[in-house]
């Protein structure tokens, strides 16, 4: 259900916002149909899901938002925005949207934060798509580990050697380039001062046990889920896909050739896979 007077701009946008247990919460809205909502990853913003959502709001009442801790929403939140957070707040955000039941699609650690609102918080979904998620143990880079021990070394980084560790951070991710523009609108959020605190903060707040208190309920979602994975993802490696998806006694969908942002190396590509997943429910 949109807000009252709300336009509907079939574009990535994000000049609403809510209040929520975790401060101040960015979102836009765009298209109409069935609700559909988006929830992205680490260490990204709903900029994340851009190139889709013009098309995706011709069939679906599109909802975003950025969550407590990173792009345009409140970057020191009141409460420390973990993983157990996150997921709280994405129910707070269907209660403002009044959305009882919406079709649902994640991707990387959005998937832990949805599959929590669900399993934990009793929050229903019409359909769940989940897309090169963190979800399955182990996850986190050696790279991820270590900074870990140390954060509060790296935020006190000068500001142009944080500005270079976080491009370089979020390169690794790709296994195909994207735009520049893209890059930019990626990183920027990152590298303004209180930017910086958030970023490093994500890492001492990241935790497995998020994922291990849910990992034993994935055989009984009580939804239709699908798992798309792109198969050259250079953080989650598309066996842990597969680990889920067997966990969760789907099929996985293999994205060929693509890396942990589908998305934005291939929005074609996505856009077709999504459109059927979420054609079915």
């Amino acid at each position: 259900m949109q807000d009252k007077g709300q336009a509907k701009a079939a574009r990535w946008t994000l000049d609403r916002t809510a209040s929520t247990s975790a401060g101040r919460v960015a979102y836009g809205i765009a298209g109409d149909g069935p609700p559909l909502v988006l929830a992205h990853g680490w260490p990204w913003s709903s900029f994340s899901w851009h190139r889709i959502i013009p098309a995706l709001s011709e069939r679906f009442t599109v909802h975003w938002y950025d969550m407590p801790g990173f792009g345009r929403s409140e970057l020191s939140p009141p409460r420390p925005p973990s993983l157990a957070v996150q997921g709280e707040v994405f129910g707070e955000m269907l209660d403002h949207w009044r959305l009882d039941a919406p079709m649902v699609a994640a991707h990387d650690f959005g998937g832990t934060v949805t599959l929590r609102a669900h399993l934990l918080h009793g929050r229903d979904f019409a359909g769940l798509v989940l897309m090169n998620v963190v979800a399955m143990r182990p996850w986190g880079s050696e790279f991820f580990e270590h900074v870990k021990a140390h954060v509060s070394v790296f935020t006190g980084l000068p500001p142009h050697i944080h500005a270079a560790i976080v491009c370089a951070y979020i390169d690794s991710a790709l296994a195909d380039a994207i735009p520049q523009e893209d890059c930019r609108q990626l990183d920027a959020p990152w590298l303004t001062p209180a930017g910086q605190k958030a970023f490093w903060r994500q890492f001492e707040l990241a935790d497995e046990a998020f994922t291990a208190e849910i990992e034993p309920q994935y055989g009984a979602l009580r939804c239709p889920t699908s798992i798309l994975w792109g198969t050259d993802d250079p953080w989650i490696p598309m066996a842990r896909g597969m680990a889920l998806a067997e966990r969760v006694g789907v099929t996985l969908t293999p994205l060929s050739g693509l890396g942990h942002l589908p998305q934005l190396e291939a929005p074609d590509v996505v856009l077709r896979e999504l459109l059927f997943h979420l054609a079915k429910r």
